[in-house]
C-alpha cells in the first residue's frame, strides 16, 4: 500500500488519544489529518499536550467541523455515550470511513446490558450488527469485516487474553472465576477526581467500584461466549500510585482431570504465534515494567497451594494493549496491514 490512509481522531485530548498519536505518528501506512477536542478547539496540539509538539500534526477543532467523507479511518477517544450519535450518524451516512472505537458504547451485544451497565439507553442498537469485539487475537475474521470495531476495555483485555482461552477448551471452572486487578490512574481518564489527585492516589492502594464495576459486563459477555454457557465473573479493581500499567490475577477452579500444566500448555498453544502476547517462563512474575509503553501482555500460571486451583496472572499497558495500541492492531487487521506495523515499540524501562 503506497498511499497512507486518511486518519480522523475525536478526543484528542484524553490519555488514550495522547497515547493513539504518540503511537500513530511513526506508522507508515497512516496519516492524521483531522484532531477534535471541543474544549481546546482552535489550539495547536503541543498546548494540551507538549510532548507531542513539533510532529506536524493538524490543529484541534471542534467535531461538528468534519467532513467525514474525507476519512479511511475515525478513531474515537471519547467518553461512554458521546461516542453513539457521532459514529450513528458516520456509518448512516458516509461510506467511507470505517470506525474504531475506544470507548464503551458499542462493546455490549446486548442493548438491554448497555443500558443496565452505563444508565442510559443505547441511541442506536440497530448498528450493534455492524460492530465487532476488538479483541484482537480473538476476533481477527470479524475485525476484518467490520464497518464499526469497538475495542474492549483494558481490564477486559488482559482478563479476557487469560481466560478465554481456559474457558473454550474447558479447563477451568467457569462458574468459578475471580479476578483480582489493579490500574494506574491514567486508566480514569484525564478528567479533575478527587480520587486521582496526587494527595489522595499517591501512597495509597484503594478498590473501587466494587462488584459494580461496568467492565464486569464485558466481562461475563465474553467469557460466557467461550464457556457456552452463563457465567457471572467476580471481579475487583484497584487504584495503584503510578501513570500507566495493569495487573489482573485470576483465580481459578480446574475442571475435573485437569492440572496446572495443562492451563499452561493450552495458553502457549493459543499465543505460540501471537507477536504481542508472551507466556512467560514457568517461575516468573508478570509485572507492569516489562510491558510499559509496549504493545504486549504478558502472562502466567502459578500452581495455586489450595488443591484443584490455578492462578493465572497478565499484564499490559492499559493505555497502549489496553486502548491505543489494540486500536492500531485492529486498523493493521482491518486494512490488510502486517499487524506489528507501528507497535514494534520495546518496553520502556526502568
Amino acid at each position: 500500500m503506497s498511499t497512507k490512509l486518511k486518519a480522523a481522531l475525536l478526543g484528542a485530548s484524553g490519555y488514550t488519544g495522547a497515547d493513539l498519536l504518540r503511537l500513530g505518528v511513526l506508522h507508515p501506512q497512516l496519516e492524521f489529518t483531522a484532531l477534535t477536542a471541543n474544549t481546546h478547539a482552535g489550539k495547536p496540539l503541543g498546548a494540551v499536550f507538549p510532548h507531542l509538539d513539533g510532529l506536524g500534526l493538524p490543529q484541534l477543532q471542534q467535531t461538528d467541523d468534519m467532513n467525514w467523507d474525507e476519512f479511511d479511518v475515525v478513531f474515537c477517544g471519547l467518553p461512554h455515550a458521546t461516542s453513539q450519535a457521532i459514529i450513528a450518524e458516520i456509518v448512516e451516512n458516509h461510506d467511507r470511513p470505517r470506525i474504531i472505537d475506544m470507548s464503551a458504547d458499542y462493546r455490549l451485544r446486548d442493548p438491554d446490558s448497555y443500558q443496565k451497565w452505563y444508565g442510559n439507553k443505547h441511541i442506536a442498537p440497530h448498528l450493534q450488527q455492524k460492530a465487532a469485539y476488538g479483541l484482537s487475537e480473538h476476533y481477527r475474521d470479524e475485525i476484518k469485516e467490520a464497518r464499526i470495531i469497538a475495542c474492549p476495555g483494558c481490564y477486559p483485555t488482559a482478563a479476557l487474553l487469560a481466560l478465554i482461552p481456559l474457558a473454550k477448551a474447558n479447563v477451568v471452572d467457569s462458574a468459578d472465576i475471580v479476578i483480582d486487578a489493579k490500574s494506574g490512574v491514567s486508566g480514569a481518564g484525564r478528567g479533575l477526581k478527587q480520587n486521582t489527585l496526587f494527595a489522595e492516589a499517591g501512597e495509597s492502594l484503594s478498590p473501587y467500584a466494587v462488584a459494580s464495576h461496568r467492565h464486569s459486563a464485558e466481562l461475563d459477555q465474553e467469557i460466557s461466549l467461550a464457556a457456552g454457557q452463563d457465567v457471572v465473573v467476580g471481579f475487583t479493581p484497584h487504584l495503584i500510585p503510578m501513570s500507566r500499567g495493569e495487573l489482573v490475577t485470576c483465580h481459578l477452579k480446574l475442571a475435573e482431570g485437569h492440572t496446572a500444566t495443562d492451563v499452561r500448555e493450552r495458553l502457549k498453544a493459543s499465543y505460540d504465534n501471537e507477536p504481542f502476547v508472551q507466556i512467560l517462563e514457568e517461575g516468573v512474575f508478570p509485572s507492569t515494567n516489562m510491558v510499559r509503553g509496549s504493545n504486549l501482555c504478558k502472562i502466567n500460571v502459578f500452581e495455586d497451594r489450595i488443591p484443584g486451583r490455578v492462578i493465572v496472572i497478565a499484564t499490559l499497558d492499559n493505555l497502549v494493549k489496553g486502548s491505543a495500541g489494540q486500536a492500531i492492531q485492529n486498523f493493521n487487521i482491518a486494512f490488510g496491514l502486517e499487524e506489528t506495523t507501528g507497535l514494534q515499540q520495546v518496553a520502556l524501562f526502568p
